[in-house]
């Protein structure tokens, strides 16, 4: 009799440290109610979605009528930089867009960066870059635990005459930083200001 009692025991205990278990794992990912990490995954995850479709209107914002900057180089591809905005959770995104003016389909195969491990990135702009000139600093791509960078892939390529929109994000720079340079590929710099997200 004493053993039962013991048994039963020991599945109470069991039972109730699996729930404590389960319970702390579960607010350790909400991210500890400061609202910061909340707002970096949604703020993070939203461009993505809208890049998905390769520059589909949905990836369109009221504030793309707005250019910060504007290059021109790589035989007649035009970049264009819409949006540099710093966010909560400790990192600056960037959005424009891409218009192809070359005689071909463009795969953005410079962009992607010659670092072994962007080279699961193919046709993106993981070899993006923010230069703080004045700090003398150089601010890489985001990316994540397996090595994919937070930013656009251009699926299928970008058509001859089409524009596909595009978001990177970066390690905020210190608070006082607001002017930087935006680099991809073999297009030149493009001076642009960061703005309060």
């Amino acid at each position: 009799m004493d053993f039962r009692h013991t048994t039963k025991g020991r599945r109470a205990l069991s039972a109730v440290a699996i729930t404590t278990g389960l319970l702390l794992t579960v607010s350790g990912c909400g991210g500890g109610g400061d609202g910061k990490s909340d707002k970096g995954t949604s703020t993070a995850s939203a461009p993505a979605k809208s890049s998905s479709d390769g520059g589909s209107k949905e990836a369109e914002s009221p504030e793309s009528d707005t250019v910060l900057a504007e290059v021109k180089g790589e035989n007649g591809l035009t970049l264009a930089i819409t949006s540099a905005k710093r966010d909560g959770g400790g990192f600056v995104t960037v959005e424009g867009a891409v218009t192809n003016n070359t005689d071909s389909i463009w795969v953005a195969a410079s962009w992607r960066g010659d670092e072994r491990e962007l080279s699961k990135n193919g046709a993106s702009i993981a070899g993006a870059s923010l230069i703080d000139q004045k700090g003398k600093k150089k601010y890489l791509i985001l990316r994540d635990t397996s090595g994919r960078c937070l930013c656009t892939q251009f699926t299928g390529g970008v058509r001859q005459g089409a524009t596909a929109q595009w978001f990177a994000q970066f390690p905020a720079p210190p608070e006082g930083t607001t002017k930087v340079s935006f680099q991809v590929g073999g297009m030149p710099p493009a001076a642009i200001e960061i703005s309060e997200g």
